[in-house]
């Protein structure tokens, strides 16, 4: 078969994805379709490299550029105030020690307790190195005690670096505040909100955010390609150094039918960001609902008042979390127990044992997250196999009588 052929079969069938019921959208999300269409010029005809000087490649150039146009437009700033980069982890770290190189007198950041690690582990590294490392705490519900971070800040803090929603839990931070907070005693200001954009709205002409991280995976658009917003009037030192790409901030030829794919997907967002998430939420307390009256001993974590509209973090009385996944992943329903960068690993999350999740529930957590793609029958399904799930479970579970 022609390889053109291969590529339109793989192009039909698309949609088709064998009876999986996806619920794994903190993640990683599938690319949208009005994605996909937006780059395959890029891909096969436009191939054009955008730091060339002819005309085939200029096209490319204005491409990309339109582009970061609506990036910024999602985020309402200027579009020279928008970074392209490979991921949220290397937007994160590149914000991270921007702050640091442009402050070399300053030698304390301050971040908090529920971290994704492409935060705690890039500051635990500086820790390493000498750096002051204050990580504030979170309560039983996953929310900031805002006057430890106003005490914790000293001549000495070069940073303070907050995700805007946790990637576990769906709570959100008061960023709007905090913010305030910072510029107000005259210190930087990062925002991990990759898992927040596309999600709520996010106004950087009225949030004073300094830096703010995003991936495109997260919002429908390919993996492989994020973006960081650098503030016009704060000095920015580049992470990778080399050519002139990115005017100069971001060295390496750029990732353009991502990037491409990536402006798509921000413009889509916009597009449909209230009624859309008003409609994931609707879905996301039905399935909570249904499991809430259909199996005891069960609660959810975080500020229900204040969390990601597709977001659930639920818990389970008698049950390794684990378990759950595998059993569900035999039923074709993809969940996660946590954060996709740490699900190798056996700890309890790192997130609900700074909630102080009491022991009982903290092994058997498990977390939904939903799309524009979640459908009705698919919650139905999963309201009707969780629970058979979970009483199986406790059957051979021998702290359950």
């Amino acid at each position: 078969m022609p390889i053109s052929h291969k590529i339109e079969t793989i192009i039909k069938n698309y949609e088709y994805r064998n009876g999986i019921i996806y619920f794994d959208n903190n993640a990683t999300t599938k690319i949208a379709p009005e994605v996909l269409y937006e780059m395959l010029p890029y891909l096969v005809s436009n191939y054009g490299n955008p730091s060339s000087l002819y005309k085939f490649s200029n096209e490319v150039l204005n491409k990309m550029n339109e582009s970061r146009e609506k990036v910024a437009d999602l985020l309402n700033c200027s579009s020279d105030e928008i970074i392209f980069t490979s991921c949220g982890s290397e937007s994160n770290n590149s914000a991270i020690l921007s702050a640091l190189q442009t402050n070399p007198n300053k030698r304390h950041i301050i971040t908090t307790e529920v971290e994704h690690p492409a935060i705690k582990n890039p500051l635990t590294h500086l820790k390493e190195k000498g750096y002051k490392v204050t990580s504030l705490n979170v309560d039983n519900k996953g929310q900031l005690d805002i006057q430890q971070l106003e005490d914790s800040i000293t001549d000495n803090t070069a940073l303070i670096s907050i995700m805007y929603a946790n990637n576990e839990t769906g709570v959100i931070f008061d960023i709007p505040k905090i913010s305030e907070i910072a510029r107000n005693k005259g210190v930087l200001f990062h925002t991990d909100a990759v898992q927040a954009v596309g999600k709520i709205p996010i106004d950087l002409q009225k949030l004073p955010v300094d830096f703010l991280s995003l991936s495109g995976h997260k919002i429908h658009a390919p993996k492989g390609v994020g973006a960081l917003f650098v503030r016009n009037n704060i000095k920015f030192s580049s992470f990778l150094k080399g050519g002139h790409q990115e005017n100069g901030r971001r060295a390496g030829t750029e990732n353009v039918t991502s990037i491409i794919g990536l402006g798509k997907a921000a413009e889509l967002s916009k597009k449909n960001l209230v009624t859309v998430n008003n409609q994931i939420k609707i879905l996301r307390d039905e399935l909570e609902n249904n499991l809430l009256d259909t199996i005891p001993d069960i609660q959810i974590n975080g500020d229900l008042e204040n969390r990601l509209s597709n977001t659930s973090n639920i818990s389970f009385k008698y049950v390794e979390g684990e378990s759950i996944l595998f059993m569900l992943d035999k039923n074709n329903i993809c969940i996660s127990t946590g954060s996709a960068c740490s699900s190798h690993s056996l700890e309890p999350s790192h997130v609900l044992k700074a909630m102080k999740i009491q022991s009982i529930f903290l092994n058997g957590s498990i977390r939904i997250s939903l799309s524009r793609y979640t459908t009705k029958d698919e919650i139905k399904i999963a309201s009707e196999t969780i629970p058979k799930i979970i009483y199986r479970l406790r059957q051979l579970s021998p702290f359950c009588s």
